[in-house]
């Protein structure tokens, strides 16, 4: 499998934009009618993720580790969307045709060779990785809405029970469909670390434009039922931290993960050798939708290592900290010894990156998630709780 050829075809084939999930999709539901239930009625947001997924595997090809990781991940995940081994072909089918419709001359015997090895080592791992999933955990997990806390007009705290135990680490995040929108799973943090009783918390933030996080902050009540695929992501738990004191920068309702991280923080004062110091920055356009704050203030009160510093951006009168988690954070700084960690929107996240590698912070103790549709296993979006991000779909 010559992986330069592989890279040069994809650059060919991906300068085409939309025409190329368009052909590809066109291509898949003429042939295999039956693959059409696994998708959203809509199509609009779907088609990109094809070209991301593709592109990550075709980047990462010589790096067989990343890619299989990767590709485990998006196994495990597809079966939430009824993806069966069955399935495999067809899609195979489909993306070899897409790539020869958009390859032109330079598609030939050996490069169409190249791309079925391909496939058929992608194919494999997916299968594998969601076979031996398969026998540990379901495809899904049916959840009770328990609670619903509307805090402001937008933001709404949801707690939900599911049926069985759903195991997680903090910082990880977990997908929702809700049958107001069948077949759109969008990922949100649990803003706590697991519970005795199995519940867990949600913050969801009403977005211009996304239809799965308006309908379960307005059409979804106690008593409804939600869906929840496996938790992925590992780029916001505290694993391989080595103890160290943590920055938690938050904007918005990217606080809920880090809610968890102080939970699980707590547990290490409580039960471990750990002694952490943890710092919050909790940033808000104004002080309304500082949502959560009495609760993070009510844990500053019980637990001495933590400290929670609230800000505002877009209110001149508000008495405390002015300006979002991120400025505010570096004027108190520096954090060299620190684990920083990021979350919140788009904007924040990238900017707010932008500004920490400025002030000389080391890479290494950045913990933030990639927008990318396809960026890490798990690695999709800087703030779970809006829809600007990667949603796993099936291709």
């Amino acid at each position: 499998m010559d992986t330069a050829r592989l890279k040069e075809s994809w650059r060919l084939v991906a300068a085409h934009g939309d025409q190329v999930p368009l052909f590809f999709y066109s291509s898949l539901f003429l042939g295999h009618p039956q693959t059409r239930q696994m998708f959203p009625v809509s199509m609009a947001g779907q088609r990109g993720k094809l070209v991301e997924a593709l592109g990550h595997v075709v980047s990462n090809v010589d790096d067989l580790d990343t890619l299989v990781v990767f590709l485990g991940q998006l196994g495990r995940d597809h079966r939430k969307f009824a993806v069966v081994a069955e399935h495999y072909p067809a899609v195979g089918e489909a993306l070899l045709a897409t790539l020869e419709n958009f390859a032109g001359d330079a598609w030939t015997p050996q490069l169409a060779a190249d791309w079925a090895a391909a496939y058929g080592l992608v194919a494999k791992v997916m299968c594998d990785a969601a076979e031996e999933s398969a026998r540990t955990t379901p495809a899904w997990w049916d959840a009770e809405v328990v609670g619903h806390d509307r805090r402001t007009l937008g933001i709404v705290v949801l707690t939900v029970r599911p049926h069985t135990r759903l195991d997680f680490v903090p910082g990880q995040s977990v997908a929702l469909e809700t049958a107001l929108r069948p077949r759109m799973w969008r990922y949100f943090s649990p803003a706590n670390a697991p519970r005795a009783d199995g519940t867990l918390e949600f913050h969801v933030r009403v977005v211009d434009g996304g239809s799965v996080s308006t309908a379960i902050a307005q059409g979804v009540q106690a008593g409804d039922l939600l869906r929840l695929g496996a938790p992925v992501g590992q780029r916001l738990t505290l694993e391989g931290t080595g103890g160290r004191d943590v920055v938690l920068l938050a904007g918005g309702t990217g606080l809920a993960p880090f809610k968890a991280l102080i939970e699980q923080i707590r547990s290490e004062h409580d039960y471990g050798a750990i002694r952490r110091r943890a710092i919050v920055y909790v940033g808000a356009r104004t002080a309304r939708e500082l949502y959560d704050l009495g609760a993070l203030e009510a844990y500053a009160r019980a637990c001495e290592w933590l400290t929670v510093i609230p800000a505002v951006s877009e209110d001149a009168k508000y008495p405390g900290e002015q300006g979002d988690s991120v400025n505010v954070a570096l004027r108190h700084g520096p954090w060299g010894a620190h684990e920083i960690y990021l979350c919140g929107s788009p904007d924040l996240v990238t900017d707010g990156l932008a500004r920490l590698r400025a002030a000389g912070l080391p890479e290494e103790r950045l913990h933030y998630e990639e927008f990318a549709g396809y960026a890490e296993p798990g690695q999709r979006q800087a703030n779970r709780s809006t829809e600007v991000s990667h949603e796993p779909a099936a291709w």
